[in-house]
């Protein structure tokens, strides 16, 4: 059966006709979107973005994985589909689905009750189905040394040319900062600019950049600022990279753990501490939870007394600590955020003093939208480079990331801090406290 735009949204046909009980009890009335199914079949208002299941397939991976997880492998594989805006079509299932959390949704969609609907239709029941390739697969204890090179390795060792494809000419992968009328490029140098004067950068000081991506910091405060700079990274493609750029500039990375950076005063220009300035940005994230302490003490050890740190860090509520389902399958596995408060409170802890914090958030909404703009026009070869399977996986990322941002679950703080010159309380004494009323909230449109 062929439907037409002038198809009631009650009219359900074909398989669309099995899954409208379910879609009417999760989203507690009438869905967002458009049902389509592979059998012609269709549900839903006829003007509204289409969520197309392109076979049963996807069925029986929610089935097994309720949820996002679920949503996302059958994304990810193309065996369910979006047409239309995607982000739109995420916007309408976020804010529909989150007024209907109710006792009585989850009744409705309950696994078994959703199992008894799908008998009837054919392929939606059997054995899980193997997960998608694209699936991050990390052995060992959690935040090991060998499995955070592992995750990292999975995420930002796709290729430096990939990375390209996205990001601006700097190769920030981190939340820009828009004033009127910026590019992403400009935004990201006044980023960059923004921490470079937050440290108090002059000519000959030692900066140290603690997780230093593809080395926009450290190459943007050595040419611009005069100063020695060292960044450490788990990413040999990064490490490679850093290097190609780097000539003529005092910079020097490391392929190094952050607990294995070395503290022991060395000659001017040597790798070693302690550094007059620490800059992590958008590292602090993958350090784990049980770890946090151990990176703060570590940026404690590395500073010289009476320098600065400067961390930007991404955060969200206490109920929500990991990136979710998805970004921790896929995209960052062992990501661990918190409230910016507590982790202000962990970082005083290590015996730093806390000077300034910053939001950031709209700012990332603006960044992770130039991004997806980018990459949108230029599918045909991400899909060339690292597959339609992968391709998926970042479309999906980068949409949902804006949204996060967009709606408030996840934001983005620079928190300045700096280490006493005199005795004052040694490292570990001072009780995480509890506080956001310092926090400085910055938006852009």
């Amino acid at each position: 059966m062929t439907v037409t735009a002038s198809t009631p949204a009650s009219a359900a046909t074909g398989a669309a006709a099995v899954l409208a009980p379910l879609l009417r009890g999760l989203f507690g009335g009438e869905p967002p979107l458009r049902l389509r199914t592979w059998d012609g079949g269709a549900y839903g208002p006829p003007d509204a973005p289409a969520v197309v299941l392109r076979s049963p397939r996807a069925l029986r991976r929610l089935l097994w994985s309720p949820g996002e997880l679920g949503l996302a492998r059958a994304y990810v594989t193309g065996e369910l589909d979006v047409e239309g805006d995607l982000a739109d079509g995420l916007r309408r299932v976020w804010a529909t689905a989150h007024r209907a959390r109710t006792a009585r949704m989850a009744r409705a969609v309950a696994p078994l009750r959703a199992a008894r609907a799908l008998v009837r239709v054919r392929g939606a029941l059997g054995r899980p189905l193997p997960p998608p390739a694209a699936e991050a697969r990390l052995g060992g204890r959690a935040h090991s040394r060998s499995r955070d090179r592992a995750a990292i390795s999975h995420h930002y060792d796709l290729s430096n040319d990939f990375y390209s494809l996205i990001l601006d000419e700097s190769m920030a992968y981190s939340s820009a900062y828009f004033e009127p009328g910026d590019t992403l490029a400009a935004a990201q140098r006044r980023k960059l600019d923004m921490v470079c004067r937050k440290l108090r950068l002059r000519p000959g000081m030692r900066l140290l950049d603690v997780g230093c991506g593809w080395g926009s910091l450290i190459l943007h405060a050595a040419r611009e600022y005069g100063v020695s700079a060292t960044g450490v990274t788990l990413s040999r493609e990064q490490k490679a990279f850093v290097e190609s750029r780097s000539e003529g500039l005092d910079v020097t990375v490391r392929l190094r753990d952050y607990r294995d950076v070395d503290s022991t005063p060395g000659a001017p220009g040597a790798p070693g501490g302690p550094y007059d300035a620490i800059a992590s940005i958008e590292m602090g994230e993958h350090v784990g939870q049980d770890n946090y302490p151990v990176y703060a003490a570590a940026l404690h050890r590395l500073v010289r007394p009476g320098g600065r740190v400067l961390v930007q860090q991404m955060s969200r509520g206490a109920g929500h600590p990991g990136g979710g389902p998805f970004i921790e399958t896929y995209i960052a596995p062992d990501m661990h955020m918190r409230p910016v408060g507590a982790t202000i409170g962990l970082l005083e802890a290590s015996g730093l003093v806390f000077e300034h914090a910053e939001a950031m958030g709209g700012h990332y909404v603006t960044t992770v939208n130039e991004w997806y703009r980018t990459f949108e026009s230029r599918h045909a070869e991400a899909v060339a480079m690292v597959g339609e399977e992968m391709t998926r996986v970042w479309r999906l990322y980068l949409v949902g990331g804006a949204l996060a941002f967009e709606q408030g679950r996840m934001d983005v703080h620079q928190i300045l801090l700096r280490r006493p010159t005199g005795p004052g309380a040694p490292p570990g004494s001072a009780p995480p406290r509890r506080f956001s009323h310092r926090v400085v909230s910055c938006r852009v449109s």
